[in-house]
């Protein structure tokens, strides 16, 4: 069921968001080679609790899942596309590329936000992999206004990546963007591509993450055994931008920014 947003729950989420876009850009600064993606993970964690919040990813047990996420910060790295248990043995080096994958609870109502960040210097098939998969997301958040589809947003982003000179990027189609704000996930489902006008109607007062995977090779990805990490098949690299959104009747309104 797909939930409108009442105007106080889109006033707690607005400052949710805020809060949320103001803790991952102070991980991202941390990025560095040589240090560890449990170590951001505790920073992260560590930023949200000194807000009196609370990080939405720690322990929740997606649909499926044989246990809870671990974490507070899902930290991918590379090949991983998303949900990267951090952990104190994985070291980042130079021209690696990580996503961070951030959740917040801020009054019990939750926003999601991802970032994908060199380590140091990286190929320039690793900077354009992040550039397009960060303007993918602009597209789709463009596409996201009153009155159009879901299948809209996954139409636009879709085209665009097509539309790439390079024009081998693989969209991970077995994972989407979703509601978002009374839990961490909600209907409607948003693929990252789709048909023109189909799909749930946007109406004012949906809050959704809009989040496009991109990958250097195939679409295909695989689960690690740890039951969370997914990579892509092939072991090439992917990249991940998420912004949590505002359907309003005009423009879109992004929440996850400070």
């Amino acid at each position: 069921m797909i939930i409108i947003k009442t105007k106080k729950e889109i006033e707690i989420l607005r400052e949710g968001g805020r809060r949320l876009a103001t803790v991952l850009y102070k991980v991202k600064e941390k990025i560095t080679p040589g240090i560890s993606t449990k170590e951001l993970d505790i920073y992260a964690e560590k930023l949200i609790k000194d807000l009196s919040d609370e990080p939405a990813f720690l322990n929740y047990r997606p649909e499926g899942a044989a246990k809870p996420y671990p974490a507070s910060l899902c930290v991918s790295v590379n090949d991983e596309v998303v949900h990267g248990i951090p952990s104190s043995n994985r070291v980042l080096k130079e021209g690696d590329i990580v996503s961070l994958d951030l959740g917040l609870r801020h009054l019990g109502l939750f926003t999601d936000m991802a970032i994908t960040v060199p380590v140091g210097a990286v190929s320039e098939g690793s900077e354009r992999l992040m550039q397009t998969t960060e303007k993918a997301l602009q597209i789709g958040i463009d596409a996201a206004q009153g009155g159009n589809t879901v299948g809209d947003i996954g139409y636009a982003i879709e085209s665009f990546v097509r539309s790439r000179k390079e024009n081998n990027y693989g969209i991970v189609e077995v994972l989407s963007g979703h509601g978002v704000g009374r839990a961490i996930h909600e209907d409607p489902y948003i693929p990252n591509f789709g048909k023109r006008g189909s799909g749930n109607k946007l109406v004012p007062g949906m809050i959704i993450a809009i989040e496009p995977m991109l990958n250097l090779g195939t679409k295909n990805v695989v689960q690690d055994e740890d039951g969370y990490t997914i990579r892509t098949a092939d072991g090439k690299k992917s990249a991940h931008f998420e912004h949590t959104v505002l359907i309003t009747a005009g423009e879109p309104e992004i929440l996850t920014q400070i």
